[in-house]
């Protein structure tokens, strides 16, 4: 990680659960790392918790679905801390409810968050990097429903989604590699996490507080952990594909 010591990375959904620990991870590494979230007091504290580290963690509150925010933040990043090195597209949403029930503007938000904001965020970060000869990474945050149906009606459109990220980000690097550029392009693909996401949809489908423990999951600091690896790997490797999983998970 030594390479990355003071460049600069763009975290979305950085206020919780694996945005959050990414971005305590990177700046432990001494890179300085602009959260961006929506929760801006939850921003600001982990602003303060992560004042004395090696690194600087950068508070900026925006909304993934709304592109004006999303354009905002990456000038800002660029005319106040320096050009993206490394953007992690963490930012996500659920909205459960049955596909045949479920209102459009659900639908929407979805496709806002969870496809359209990678897609923006990627092309400003490209167009950084690109302007000032920065071999960068991009880390889209996937997950297994990217890859296989997860059998549950109050999904709705998630699944879809990201299987739309897991094709976008081998498209993004396959038009990287053929214009000879030496931007690196990762999709990784958690099984299920311990994060507020996780507990809100348990309580939706109907599994108690108590009895959630016993589930196999993995903890935000393991897929921190695989974006640190994944960083870390040589100029000359691409890991395009990682999926990880809970010992044990059964979903």
């Amino acid at each position: 990680m030594e390479k990355w010591v003071g460049h600069v990375a763009f975290v979305t959904g950085a206020s919780a659960g694996i945005g959050k620990a990414v971005a305590e991870e990177l700046v432990e590494q001494g890179l300085k790392v602009i959260g961006f979230a929506r929760r801006k007091e939850l921003l600001d504290e982990l602003e303060k918790k992560l004042s004395s580290k090696k690194g600087k963690f950068y508070a900026y509150a925006g909304d993934a679905s709304k592109e004006e925010d999303i354009l905002k933040a990456c000038q800002w990043t660029k005319d106040n801390v320096g050009s993206i090195s490394i953007l992690i597209n963490n930012a996500a949403i659920l909205g459960l409810a049955k596909l045949s029930e479920c209102e459009t503007k659900i639908w929407q938000q979805q496709l806002d968050v969870n496809v359209l904001a990678p897609c923006i965020t990627a092309r400003e970060a490209i167009k950084q990097m690109k302007e000032n000869k920065i071999d960068g990474h991009i880390i889209n945050i996937n997950s297994t429903a990217g890859h296989k149906i997860i059998p549950n009606q109050k999904l709705n459109l998630y699944n879809s989604t990201k299987y739309a990220l897991t094709a976008l980000t081998e498209t993004l690097r396959l038009q990287l590699a053929l214009e000879g550029s030496k931007i690196r392009v990762t999709s990784i693909s958690p099984g299920g996490v311990r994060t507020d996401m996780m507990n809100t949809a348990f309580a939706e489908f109907g599994i108690p507080a108590d009895s959630t423990l016993s589930i196999n999951l993995l903890e935000p600091t393991d897929i921190a952990n695989a974006v640190l690896y994944v960083l870390s790997t040589p100029a000359t490797v691409n890991i395009t594909e990682l999926t990880i999983q809970a010992t044990g998970e059964k979903m």
